[in-house]
């Protein structure tokens, strides 16, 4: 996913009903842009917590704060394509990645929500992109060592997958974004999309590209670690079923996920969690908790000092169910209502398509594609 993360501020309440009768309204277009903050995610089904504290909660809170410019959000079908995927189930996903967004708080009338395919403009500047961009950049890009090796190796591995990253300088540039919220892992893709339209303004001797700066964030809770293993990320791509929490888990589901999640051998919690790297594992968990009840790790400490594993994982319960599953309720609602969801992402859809239209035309202009 393209991740956007700015810093963790107050937790806002969340998975309030956005109304049956609501319809996306009408998007205005500026040309003049001060501000404009994107960002995008793979549509890879129900999100985890891990995505909910690294880049949704986050969302809500940059939307909320928003007073001009709408934020964009999108759903970055395109880019799962990079992996194979089943027609129906990436469909399905889709609905299911739509109405997570909306119950996290996402507001259709503040910011646009739309599907990246839907979006022609998005595969046009890519191919131009592709044209500035040197094979020498891509293949110092870590992510695509990284992945490639679990394809088999780079020769085995998809061509999408070497060049996904021209793809996403593509989604940033085409709406003269301004402001990338980003984790550690995407800002290398975030600095190829700042030299891609350097390049094109200077080669052309032009300012059509602006140049997006990124939104950097500081807290723990953008990396949210596996409940099975302190030292791996949250992933949905892991085989065990008790090393992430979905935002559709039910109360017992978190209940016994945390309780199945290892801690250590010392037995208490007090200051060693934050500085003994020992304790990689309850740290992990008093990072959640913290995060869930918008304290420091070092405030959650000083508050649960003293406490044993058993009562410190009941609380790290109670503040997970208390904001999750009011979540998963909604998304529960949400998908039973297609038309709905459809109506978002065709609003969002539209009003992404004009704004791209701005920027491709200036291209074609730009490098003689216009008759």
């Amino acid at each position: 996913m393209i991740s956007l993360h700015p810093r963790t501020l107050v937790l806002s309440p969340l998975g309030k009903s956005i109304g049956r009768n609501l319809r996306p309204t009408s998007f205005s277009t500026t040309s003049a842009v001060t501000k404009r903050i994107l960002s995008g995610i793979q549509p890879t089904g129900i999100p985890h917590v891990g995505n909910y504290l690294g880049a949704l909660k986050q969302w809500v809170e940059l939307q909320d704060r928003s007073k001009d410019e709408k934020n964009l959000y999108f759903l970055a079908d395109l880019h799962a394509l990079t992996a194979r995927q089943d027609p129906q189930k990436l469909s399905e996903n889709i609905y299911d990645m739509t109405a997570s967004l909306l119950a996290c708080g996402i507001d259709h009338r503040k910011s646009a929500l739309f599907q990246q395919s839907c979006v022609s403009g998005h595969s046009e500047l890519t191919w131009v992109l592709m044209c500035q961009a040197t094979m020498g950049q891509l293949n110092r890009m870590t992510q695509f060592k990284t992945k490639s090796d679990k394809e088999g190796g780079q020769t085995a591995a998809n061509a999408g997958l070497f060049t996904y990253p021209v793809l996403m300088a593509a989604d940033i540039l085409l709406y003269k974004a301004t402001e990338i919220p980003v984790g550690d892992d995407q800002l290398q893709h975030l600095e190829l999309a700042r030299d891609l339209a350097e390049r094109f303004n200077h080669v052309h001797k032009c300012s059509v590209l602006k140049m997006p700066t990124p939104l950097m964030s500081d807290s723990a809770a953008t990396r949210v670690m596996s409940l099975q293993d302190g030292k791996k990320k949250m992933s949905k791509s892991d085989r065990s079923e008790k090393s992430r929490i979905l935002l559709t888990d039910s109360a017992d589901a978190i209940r016994k996920k945390i309780k199945s999640a290892p801690t250590d051998s010392f037995g208490v919690l007090d200051d060693s969690v934050i500085s003994n790297p020992e304790r990689f594992n309850l740290r992990n968990l008093l990072e959640l908790y913290s995060s869930f009840t918008n304290q420091s790790p070092e405030q959650a400490v000083a508050s649960l000092s003293g406490s044993d594993m058993a009562s410190f994982k009941n609380l790290l319960v109670g503040a997970l169910v208390e904001k999750i599953c009011p979540i998963g309720d909604e998304i529960a609602r949400l998908k039973k209502d297609k038309a709905f969801l459809d109506s978002v992402l065709n609003e969002g859809s539209k009003y992404a398509e004009s704004l791209s239209q701005q920027t491709i035309l200036e291209v074609k202009q730009t490098v003689g594609l216009l008759r």
